[in-house]
């Protein structure tokens, strides 16, 4: 028995791609938020295959107001809107069993995975934790695990699910697509997408329950550094108490938990996108 948390990402949904897919008034969003819902709810159905006693879904696109409520598994209940306390993985509790992160994608400095961002779609060049890149996906394991929790299944292109391979031990990963460029793959048929997730999600949350995956290493050390792209962010991104600038378009900050280093990062996130907006 266990409770599951799902965040679930736009960018890595099977049939996803382009740019004017996932923004609000591009004319195919309607259907990426139809898709995105549905691959919630092959996850949640596998969840509770896998042995879940609950299940919440959290909308962790953009100002996460995505979901189709009234079309989501009437079992599970859903966070929306933003900004939220830990972002992403908003619900995530020292009793949560696993996390499922569904639809994710690489990260700002990957060159390869479809839509690769991180936080900012277009303000972080790079985001570094220590001196090495990472995404999303890896600062999301890092919060889930200060409490103790597992990461169990990650659904995206082939990029994404590669990089959760190398650092999520006993992850399941299930690859809705393959990355052809920035803005180009070759997916799945959705309805093939969601069967693999919902199989996918009852493994890894069966998993969890027999105790075979585990949460990901906190690094002694939380050197968070982000590469800012808009001219003058950095400038504003310094002024954040405990934020030192390193470089015309380049800031850092030691932080003491994973939280830390995630509220900070969506601090200077928003920073950023006042400056691409003006």
């Amino acid at each position: 028995m266990v409770d599951v948390l799902i965040s679930v990402d736009l960018e890595g949904v099977a049939g996803i791609a382009t740019k004017q897919q996932i923004h609000p008034g591009g004319h195919d969003y309607p259907i990426a938020r139809a898709l995105m819902t549905a691959e919630a709810n092959a996850a949640v159905a596998g969840a509770f295959d896998g042995g879940a006693t609950s299940v919440v879904v959290n909308d962790s696109h953009g100002p996460a107001d995505n979901l189709l409520g009234e079309q989501l598994d009437r079992r599970a209940d859903y966070v929306v809107g933003d900004p939220k306390p830990l972002d992403m993985v908003q619900e995530v509790t020292p009793q949560t069993g696993v996390v499922l992160f569904v639809g994710y994608h690489a990260g700002a400095a990957d060159p390869a995975g479809v839509l690769a961002h991180t936080y900012s779609g277009g303000g972080f060049a790079d985001v570094r934790l220590n001196g090495r890149s990472i995404g999303e996906a890896e600062l999301n394991a890092l919060v889930a695990a200060a409490m103790g929790v597992p990461v169990g299944l990650v659904t995206g292109d082939d990029v994404i699910c590669a990089v959760a391979e190398k650092a999520f031990p006993g992850v399941v990963t299930v690859p809705v697509k393959t990355a052809l460029g920035r803005t180009a793959a070759r997916s799945k048929h959705p309805a093939v997408a969601r069967e693999a997730i919902a199989a996918g999600a009852a493994r890894a949350v069966a998993s969890a329950i027999s105790g075979a995956i585990r949460p990901v290493t906190i690094p002694d050390e939380l050197a968070i550094e982000a590469e800012l792209r808009p001219n003058g962010a950095a400038e504003m991104a310094a002024l954040v108490p405990g934020t030192e600038r390193t470089g015309a378009r380049t800031v850092r900050f030691q932080a003491t938990s994973p939280r830390t280093a995630l509220d900070v990062l969506i601090v200077w996130s928003a920073l950023t996108s006042h400056y691409l907006s003006r």
